[in-house]
């Protein structure tokens, strides 16, 4: 069995290829010994759902990961970026066969049937610190990371700092985990041209610049792989589409008398339990759950007059996004070309709650972008002065990023406007070369790599 290596360059389009080859020298070489296709995305076009549509084989319907998160019915919680891989209701495309696998920053890698795995896992220390690293299996190959590459970049993986330096650290330890672990199938994850894409837009003169460098990072991997003589396959999750303007499902079905709050010392919070409806916004697409069916048609009329939804899909209607599964919304949302779905729901910004302006992704109801940028308004200087405080030993409040959603200039979750826009396939293996492909047929690509 030859080895395989499959690199996720999330937000990598076949129009990067074609219009900036230049800057992508080694993937535009891979494509041009083997061959590279638009690839159509599963729904939402977000990471956690395109990463396990790509190892399983089957659509969210199937396989219930659909999207970054969602409400948790029987908990009464919106949790998102879970990290267990048993919240995977399909089989993935090793398990019931002797394939070794290493899961390197692909998401759902705790609790895995695969061999090894190294993903992000900050340790929150008791006096409420948060410092940067990573959890493996086995244990000991966190040691050997360490000692080869440093502690991870936590801070440059997400929030205004991230950048290079994470996407960099990953490609640099692969080749470690993959000597440590010897897998026959390694999957490696490389996040940071989605930062600037969503920061800026996905044209402008920072795309050159973020192509080299993702480039750079993707030459070290394929690099790797090749030493030990393994395949290379390329995928991407998504392309990124300018925005230029966010709706708030959440405040119109607050205005509806649909959606309910509670007040602490923190602001105000959404209280999912005893809302009648509410969305969980995840980019382009967002579930909008409603606790009494008689509410269906009122939570639905609110949101079809919202400016920026394109279309709200109801029931059976779901299933045309593949998206017919318990854990969806009983309403979706698709936002029109040009915006995006923020996850605000108070009216008044004296009463937002006290993480609205940090990078918070497990207390917010949904995916917040604006959590990449600092506020123009004073952010770093807030960041600094909390930071001056963390380190007197008082207590502080880091709240860099802006309300402000026009700042956000990129998106994704919707069908890409073009194939040439949408996620890309690279195949260093010419005779496999076809067109047509979806996210459900890497699954099988994969093992016809492998075999």
């Amino acid at each position: 069995m030859k080895p395989l290596v499959v690199l996720c360059c999330v937000g990598l389009t076949p129009r990067h290829l074609r219009d900036h080859g230049a800057a992508l020298p080694h993937l535009s070489a891979l494509a041009a010994k083997g061959f590279h296709r638009p690839l159509t995305s599963a729904l939402p076009a977000v990471t956690t759902t395109a990463q396990t549509t790509m190892l399983t084989g089957v659509m969210p319907r199937n396989h219930g990961i659909v999207g970054n998160g969602w409400y948790f019915r029987d908990q009464g919680e919106i949790w998102l970026w879970r990290q267990s891989e048993k919240l995977v209701q399909a089989p993935h495309l090793w398990e019931g066969t002797p394939l070794k696998v290493l899961k390197h920053f692909w998401w759902y890698a705790m609790n895995t049937s695969a061999a090894a795995c190294v993903t992000p896992r900050p340790a929150y220390h008791h006096d409420g610190r948060k410092s940067p690293d990573v959890y493996t299996w086995p244990p000991e190959l966190k040691s050997a990371l360490n000692a080869a590459h440093g502690t991870f970049p936590l801070f440059n993986f997400w929030g205004p700092l991230a950048d290079l330096r994470s996407s960099r650290w990953i490609a640099d330890s692969f080749a470690t985990a993959w000597q440590a672990t010897r897998p026959d199938l390694g999957l490696c994850y490389l996040p940071h041209l989605d930062y600037d894409l969503q920061r800026f837009g996905p044209t402008g003169d920072h795309l050159t610049r973020n192509l080299a460098e993702l480039d750079a990072c993707a030459g070290t991997v394929i690099a790797a792989a090749q030493a030990v003589g393994a395949g290379v396959l390329v995928v991407s999750e998504y392309g990124l589409a300018p925005v230029q303007q966010a709706a708030f499902p959440n405040r119109a079905l607050r205005e509806a008398g649909l959606l309910a709050v509670t007040r602490n010392a923190t602001g105000e919070l959404l209280d999912p339990g005893m809302s009648r409806a509410f969305a969980v916004c995840d980019h382009q697409l967002a579930h909008v759950y409603v606790q009494h069916p008689g509410d269906i048609s009122a939570a639905r009329a609110a949101l079809a007059q919202l400016h920026g939804v394109e279309r709200v899909f109801a029931g059976d209607e779901r299933d045309e996004l593949g998206l017919g599964h318990s854990r969806s919304g009983e309403l979706v949302l698709m936002a029109a070309p040009g915006w995006w779905f923020a996850h605000d729901y108070w009216q008044d910004d004296r009463h937002r709650p006290d993480f609205a302006q940090a990078v918070e992704i497990h207390k917010k109801p949904g995916y917040d972008p604006r959590e990449l940028l600092f506020d123009p308004h004073g952010g770093k200087l807030r960041a600094g002065l909390a930071l001056l405080r963390k380190k007197l030993g008082l207590r502080y409040n880091l709240n860099p990023c802006p309300l402000d959603t026009a700042l956000v200039k990129g998106s994704h979750g919707r069908p890409a406007a073009e194939p040439l826009d949408g996620p890309v396939l690279i195949c260093d293996r010419r005779d496999l070369e076809r067109d047509g492909w979806h996210q459900t047929d890497i699954a099988g690509l994969i093992r016809t790599c492998l075999s």
